[in-house]
């Protein structure tokens, strides 16, 4: 889950870098929340496709995951 203070300081400098002023009758917190619920779930689903890759749908190499592994050792 993310942090909405966060996500909110995100937005806040990222519309100013834009020069995009959020419509009156839309509350921040709303937008920072329907925002986060919009990244999460795309979050999730990039993760169910890296789960597939990474366990190769199913039948993981083993060997390769330790590869992996140590790699991220260094």
């Amino acid at each position: 889950m993310l942090d909405r203070a966060v996500v909110k300081e995100f937005l806040d400098t990222e519309l100013e870098d834009l020069e995009i002023e959020i419509p009156k009758d839309i509350k921040k917190e709303e937008l920072v929340e329907t925002f986060c619920q919009y990244v999460e779930t795309d979050y999730y689903e990039w993760l169910k496709e890296n789960f597939k890759s990474f366990f190769q749908h199913g039948s993981p190499s083993w060997e390769w995951i330790k590869e992996r592994i140590q790699q991220s050792k260094k």
